[in-house]
């Protein structure tokens, strides 16, 4: 069997918050938030539970894959001819929480994927922090 791993692209972003881990998990979980940073949604926080993103350029595939509260959550996310997995680590810190977001499974021959998604998460992120400032 060859290894391919080499062959798979990442795009990771973190960005502290001074908000609780509990607060950036509501964020990352209840549908109608996530509708206003990133995309309208029926996601449920379980694991296997399938669910679509849409946005004005298309959809997203999505699938729960794991669900640790205030911790960890991670789903697929295909759209097109890409299937990648979207994983959001929280990790406390003395001042709020650090937001890490790691999207895997670029083929390095889908540079539009790979680019949009360079481009697009840091903006979700700062849709991500405008909603925190607004909710309590």
């Amino acid at each position: 069997m060859t290894d391919r791993s080499h062959d798979v692209l990442t795009v990771t972003v973190e960005r502290h918050f001074r908000h609780a881990p509990e607060k950036l998990w509501r964020a990352l979980t209840q549908p109608e938030l996530i509708a206003d940073w990133l995309m309208q949604n029926a996601f449920s926080p379980e694991p296997g539970h399938a669910f679509t993103l849409v946005a004005d350029w298309g959809t997203v595939d999505c699938e729960v894959q794991v669900v640790e509260p205030n911790t960890r959550l991670a789903y697929s996310w295909n759209s097109g001819a890409l299937r990648s997995l979207v994983t959001w680590t929280l990790t406390p810190s003395g001042s709020g929480t650090l937001l890490r977001m790691e999207q895997t499974g670029f083929r390095r021959d889908q540079p539009q994927f790979y680019g949009g998604a360079k481009l697009g998460w840091p903006r979700y992120f700062d849709g991500l922090e405008a909603l925190l400032d607004r909710i309590v």
